[in-house]
């Protein structure tokens, strides 16, 4: 059991331990809650974390704007509020993002997301989620949570509407999360299913609690955890391994609202930087990578599509193929005569 001293004295936190992964040289963490924020993971022996400033936000929101010299940008319907981001209000057909302008060149990892949705609609009318990026690419608005199709990295999905509606064995709020080398569309009217590496349940609409979700990239392995029950209490969620992610990808977050709609509310997000042991075989076996891969699950290839020919291009091809064709036909003809006067010669 660990305490910790808050604002109005010594409280008990966090009484559940981490299992260290088989093989891997990484302790147990133990679990501290702060006043106002998720849970932060205090280093055992020889593993240690570090906040980056630089990756992270949180009240009072200093160097969030639309502009260049902002460490976070805006994008769409988000609006810095006084306690929190808000992504979309509860309004249909909003959309909002936002994105960290610094790049991440951190091997091992932990995001904690601090978050609320909530709004007027009931049973299933509203919608319709938030999503966490780790991608290549920022900035770009589009049908996937507020973010483009096919982006390349990792998307983490809060899903509050089901779209398929024969589906009979989830209940929403959904988690769920996708690795994606650009190649991949996600399928709305399946709720991602195809392409998803692993969900659960996770009601986290009007709640009157603190809301938090964890993620998590420790020696090619993918945890998401959560605290939504109000019980200071990581829940498992998804857990994958064999997850390869390139470095220096943004992070960020999106929303979108169409006919049904919620308040998406982004209160903190916090990065720390997980230093682990490596023997000299899992140095060679985790060496960066270029495109984003789950090992045992076949990624389609990407390809890029040609571009269409302008006009004067196809007329220039057209116009160098025919030349090409008559000249090829003239040097037919020409050998074709020298051949028939040589045949003369011979039989005379």
């Amino acid at each position: 059991m660990a305490a910790v001293l808050g604002p109005s004295g010594w409280w008990q936190r966090w009484r559940r331990h981490l299992p260290a992964r088989e093989g891997s040289s990484m302790l147990f963490l133990l679990l501290l809650l702060g006043s106002g924020q998720g849970p932060r993971r205090v280093g055992a022996g020889q593993t240690f974390e570090y906040l980056k400033r630089e990756h992270s936000l949180s009240k009072p929101y200093q160097g969030v704007g639309t502009g260049s010299s902002s460490l976070w940008n805006l994008m769409g319907n988000a609006m810095v509020m006084t306690q929190y981001i808000r992504l979309t209000p509860d309004m249909q057909s909003k959309q909002g993002a936002l994105w960290n302008r610094v790049p991440c060149f951190l091997r091992d990892w932990e995001l904690q997301v601090h978050f609320k949705i909530h709004g007027q609609g009931k049973k299933n009318l509203h919608g319709d989620g938030l999503a966490i990026w780790y991608t290549k690419d920022r900035m770009q608005p589009g049908p996937v949570f507020g973010n483009m199709d096919k982006f390349v990295g990792l998307g983490v999905f809060i899903d509050t509407y089901p779209n398929e509606e024969k589906q009979q064995e989830r209940v929403f709020p959904y988690i769920s999360a996708m690795v994606n080398n650009g190649s991949l569309s996600y399928d709305h009217e399946r709720d991602g299913r195809p392409t998803e590496l692993g969900g659960c349940t996770a009601i986290v609409r009007n709640l009157h609690y603190d809301t938090f979700l964890v993620i998590r990239y420790v020696k090619r392995h993918l945890t998401i955890m959560m605290d939504i029950d109000g019980k200071h209490e990581w829940r498992d969620c998804i857990e994958v391994p064999g997850v390869r992610l390139p470095r220096g990808y943004y992070f960020g977050t999106s929303s979108i609202t169409g006919d049904l709609s919620d308040n998406h509310d982004v209160i903190s997000l916090k990065l720390f930087e997980l230093t682990v042991e490596r023997t000299p075989e899992e140095e060679k076996m985790h060496r960066d990578v270029f495109l984003p891969s789950v090992d045992n699950m076949k990624l389609p290839e990407m390809t890029t599509p040609l571009p269409p020919l302008s006009g004067l291009a196809l007329f220039l091809i057209v116009f160098f193929s025919l030349v090409f064709s008559v000249f090829a036909i003239v040097i037919g003809i020409i050998l074709y005569n020298k051949w028939q006067e040589q045949s003369r010669k011979r039989f005379y």
